[in-house]
């Protein structure tokens, strides 16, 4: 009985790192529509934005993909959530670069 209530609890609490993960790359895009939108939001703006985005989460998969299936294999939820983190935190920094643009 102990064994399958603990199975339960980290099944959850891999569901609530993947969804934190998800969570984290949302804010990531929102970072950038926001700064897209600060700049003018423009469908160009925009387009610009989204597609550092997507190019930015590529990138971050292909190097913590790697990563997450040679230290914790079959962990994907580690792996959803460190990139997750990491979009966050470059969206928080692609939107605080507006403040330094000229214009």
């Amino acid at each position: 009985m102990g064994t399958a209530s603990m199975s339960a609890a980290s099944s959850s609490k891999r569901r609530s790192r993947v969804l934190l993960g998800w969570v984290f790359l949302a804010l990531g895009l929102l970072g950038h529509v926001l700064a897209a939108r600060a700049i003018g939001g423009t469908r160009l703006a925009f387009r610009d934005h989204i597609a550092g985005f997507v190019i930015l989460s590529l990138v971050s998969w292909a190097i913590i993909g790697p990563l997450g299936w040679k230290f914790w294999r079959g962990r994907g939820d580690i792996t959803v959530l460190a990139v997750g983190a990491l979009q966050a935190i470059l969206g928080f920094v692609v939107y605080l670069q507006r403040f330094t643009m000229r214009g």
